[in-house]
């Protein structure tokens, strides 16, 4: 399922593609993400303690953001942190997936709530496949990375994720719906 509308809203495109987007705010969309994706890389590590890949592609969406790596480059590598998740355990294959879109920022900064959205999932199985309960986890960890929004762009990201909610599982509504995509 893409997690990308079919019309792209013009605040989450940069200014130099059309949009209304300043670098400024991209870059920290771009950590913003990173942060997510960090925040649950524990839970891939666990199965994968020797595959880098997930953390790797953190770091170089962290390069992009310090101008060290060009777009391209940070592109091509979320495609690798991806493939990391290839037949793993849904926390394990979210977590990764989280890292990718992650990076995926310098490349299309709508990837910030792909990124979230997966941390979000990877958190939820995890905690279904230790018997926990599900949507409290995913309740808990969507209001975690609220309070890590920066202050700039949190009405532009809370409104993203009223908007997309329903194209990334619901994971950022309120009602229990979420739990269960």
């Amino acid at each position: 399922m893409p997690i990308l509308p079919a019309e792209r809203d013009p605040r989450l495109i940069t200014v130099r593609r059309g949009g209304t987007l300043t670098d400024e705010h991209h870059q920290l969309l771009a950590e913003w993400a990173a942060v997510c994706a960090e925040h649950v890389l524990p839970l891939f590590e666990q199965d994968k303690p020797d595959d880098p890949r997930p953390r790797d592609a953190i770091e170089v969406g962290r390069a992009w953001i310090r101008g060290e790596v060009p777009m391209k480059e940070a592109h091509r590598t979320a495609f690798v942190a991806n493939a990391a998740g290839k037949d793993q355990d849904a926390p394990a294959k979210y977590a990764a997936l989280a890292a990718g879109q992650a990076v995926a920022v310098a490349h299309v900064a709508a990837h910030a709530l792909g990124a979230a959205a997966y941390a979000i999932r990877a958190v939820a199985a995890a905690a279904a496949s230790a018997g926990d309960d599900a949507e409290a986890a995913r309740l808990a960890e969507r209001d975690w990375q609220r309070e890590r929004i920066p202050a700039g762009l949190r009405e532009l990201v809370l409104d993203d994720q009223r908007r997309r909610s329903a194209i990334c599982w619901n994971v950022f509504d309120d009602s229990p719906a979420g739990a269960t995509r």
